[in-house]
């Protein structure tokens, strides 16, 4: 049987996706999942987590912003990073804990990158500068395909949700670009299944990735 306390501790792993791609509900239940064996997981979300970052949520995702310019989109949420690596992650990964966190870089580069547009090296300089080059141990990619993951988005759409089938076809495709350029960094779920078999794949998949020596 599997150690999931000596196997999670002082991680850091990322839960990213497109929209609807069930990452959120994968997160709960993977969260209760550790919990249930000793490890409870530092959790927290982007953009937000911190009181600073759920304010600068609340502008990036107001579909009142819709002129919002894409530099200073990718900026908000790198602020929104940088103040949450600060009060939450760093500490908790200093101290030994298991960060579980809901999007990060991954998401900036799928989003504002590929699909926005963004040169990705100038992301990455930046993002850089937010993160002070703390990298996560796995990015866990819950992979679905625009029409799949329409139909699961709630009626009432935020910004970024409302930016169309076009754009989220190239997020998607960034996100699979950035996996195939780091496999050992990360994991690739197929997310149009059933919710457990989607779990199964993730526990499977995480054992693997987390077993393998470094290297």
């Amino acid at each position: 049987m599997q150690d999931w306390t000596k196997l999670l501790a002082g991680r850091f792993i990322v839960f990213d996706g497109p929209d609807g791609s069930g990452k959120s509900t994968q997160l709960a239940k993977f969260t209760s999942f550790c919990s249930a064996r000793g490890v409870v997981p530092v959790e927290v979300r982007e953009p937000g987590g911190t009181p600073i970052g759920e304010a600068i949520r609340g502008v990036l995702l107001d579909p009142r912003y819709e002129e919002m310019d894409l530099r200073c989109e990718m900026l908000l949420y790198m602020a929104s990073r940088s103040q949450l690596m600060d009060e939450r992650i760093r500490p908790a990964l200093a101290e030994g804990r298991f960060v579980l966190a809901d999007r990060f870089i991954s998401s900036t580069l799928a989003y504002q990158g590929t699909a926005g547009g963004l040169d990705p090296e100038e992301i990455m300089a930046v993002g850089h500068v937010a993160t002070g080059g703390c990298e996560p141990d796995l990015v866990v990619i819950f992979d679905v395909d625009e029409a799949t993951a329409a139909g699961r988005l709630p009626a009432t759409l935020d910004r970024m949700e409302l930016k169309g089938a076009e754009f989220h076809r190239r997020v998607r495709q960034g996100y699979l670009a950035q996996a195939k350029r780091t496999p050992d960094r990360h994991l690739v779920v197929d997310a149009t299944v059933d919710e457990a078999s989607v779990f199964q794949a993730l526990l499977e998949g995480l054992e693997s990735h987390l077993s393998a020596p470094a290297g």
